[in-house]
């Protein structure tokens, strides 16, 4: 296959068979996490609450699932100039970690304000880290430079049909695992940054739970997804918000994975930063799970009543758990 061709097979949305090719390519490297149900939280909210741990998964995020399959079907030819990749933290790690395991170079862009134990573990990983300024510095034109340099190949964090086939793979185990646990899920809410998850679990669910609803949960004045899909065209977050939810603040859906989205989600919910932390604190004293801000969204929304589960069958995810120390360490102790 040509290298153009490879290049546009990544530029489409990806069909439920691209996935089921990408969880034959990730077995045996990613991690089939478990879904999760506890007695003391479906009695709270009075329904069966699924738990997708992706806090579990390969790097502490589901983010290695859409890195491997993506850099896996690079040319041999195009893989001696490695990757780049721009990313708060998450997309960084599977990037890095994946280009370990095939042995290419990867230099991954972060935020100045990216948390540091997702810098420091991007570097354990092998890749070569430059920081950037969040509200001043464009990551994508310093992404480009990179590449045109080196002629390294830009593995983009979410719009790229290889990644969202890869998130796919979370949706495909979700549907199988609440099988085995005698659960069909009414609805699937997918902690949302730029879509990728969303639009992967979306499309394999359309397949595997037919007439189940799927939506998105983002963080308070980044629920650009929520907002875009109520107006029918993407429309951008303002830059200078702020959220402790840093792996979800992208600045906008984007175009493969709203054209997804927006026929197969039915809508999304927001959270506050304050929720976000009484649900990291909930999932470790209850769950016994460390979850980090953006990958807690999706229980802030079950706990703070943002959707109703009396009576129904909710799965989640908990799609990470690289928090900072210092800020879970503050967390637990105001939420005591």
């Amino acid at each position: 296959m040509p290298d153009t061709a490879i290049a546009n097979q990544f530029d489409e949305v990806p069909t439920f068979d691209d996935i089921l090719h990408a969880a034959d390519r990730l077995r045996g490297w990613a991690t089939e996490t478990p879904l999760l149900e506890y007695a003391a939280l479906n009695e709270l909210v009075g329904g069966r609450v699924l738990l997708k741990a992706e806090s579990l998964q390969r790097t502490g995020s589901f983010k290695f699932r859409g890195a491997f399959n993506r850099i896996v079907q690079l040319p041999e030819a195009q893989r001696k100039n490695g990757v780049v990749a721009f990313s708060s933290g998450n997309h960084a790690q599977g990037v890095a970690a994946a280009a370990a395991i095939l042995n290419l170079p990867a230099v991954i862009v972060m935020p100045r304000d990216a948390p540091k134990i997702k810098v420091r573990n991007t570097k354990a990983y092998g890749a070569e880290v430059i920081l950037y300024d969040r509200l001043s510095d464009s990551r994508e034109e310093i992404g480009d430079r990179i590449c045109r340099e080196r002629g390294a190949t830009l593995v983009r964090p979410y719009d790229d049909g290889g990644i969202i086939a890869g998130q796919g793979t979370c949706g495909l185990e979700i549907a199988h695992q609440a099988e085995a646990l005698g659960a069909r899920p009414d609805t699937l809410l997918v902690c949302c940054g730029g879509g990728g998850l969303t639009a992967g679990c979306a499309i394999a669910l359309e397949r595997t739970l037919p007439g189940a609803t799927v939506m998105t949960v983002e963080p308070i004045d980044y629920d650009d997804t929520r907002r875009s899909l109520e107006a029918g065209q993407i429309l951008r977050n303002d830059a200078s918000s702020a959220s402790i939810c840093d792996a979800l603040l992208a600045p906008q859906p984007g175009s493969l994975t709203f054209a997804a989205n927006k026929s197969l989600v039915s809508g999304g919910l927001a959270v506050a930063d304050q929720e976000v932390k009484a649900a990291m604190a909930y999932a470790f004293r209850v769950l016994k799970l460390v979850l980090e801000p953006g990958g807690a969204v999706c229980l802030a929304a079950v706990l703070a009543g943002k959707i109703d589960c009396a009576g129904r069958t909710v799965a989640l995810t908990l799609s990470g758990g690289n928090v900072d120390p210092d800020l879970y360490r503050t967390v637990l102790q105001d939420q005591a």
